[in-house]
């Protein structure tokens, strides 16, 4: 199945089960995979034939920087049914999320979550 890759967004957002989170925020990076035929807007180079990718980017980051969340496991589930529900063309969705400045003593790149949803599934 094609794809539209959305790759390395990044927001600040406050996000986190600790009340410290949530007041002073911090960065997350978000990296989407929208699954649906892109054949039609190959062969007619039209936008209405596909999934305009700024406004599914401006709809990711209302999410991230406008809602607060203690997981971003609700995070990531929020992004990917919003975009399956707005974008009618969008048969799959994969939403990745990285938290670089998890509250965690430790040295790591990040904490994350990886999901993947179907329309009707």
């Amino acid at each position: 199945m094609d794809k539209i890759i959305m790759k390395n967004l990044a927001f600040y957002g406050y996000h986190g089960v600790l009340k410290e989170e949530n007041m002073l925020g911090q960065k997350f990076y978000v990296d989407i995979e929208m699954y649906l035929d892109l054949k039609e807007a190959g062969m007619t180079d039209h936008v209405r034939d596909t999934v305009n990718y700024a406004e599914a980017y401006g709809l990711v980051k209302e999410i991230v920087t406008k809602k607060c969340f203690c997981l971003i496991e609700a995070l990531g589930e929020d992004i990917a049914q919003s975009i399956l529900s707005r974008f009618d063309r969008v048969d799959e969705i994969k939403v990745q999320i990285r938290k670089p400045e998890a509250p965690v003593e430790g040295i790591y790149d990040y904490f994350g979550i990886e999901i993947r949803r179907r329309k009707n599934g």
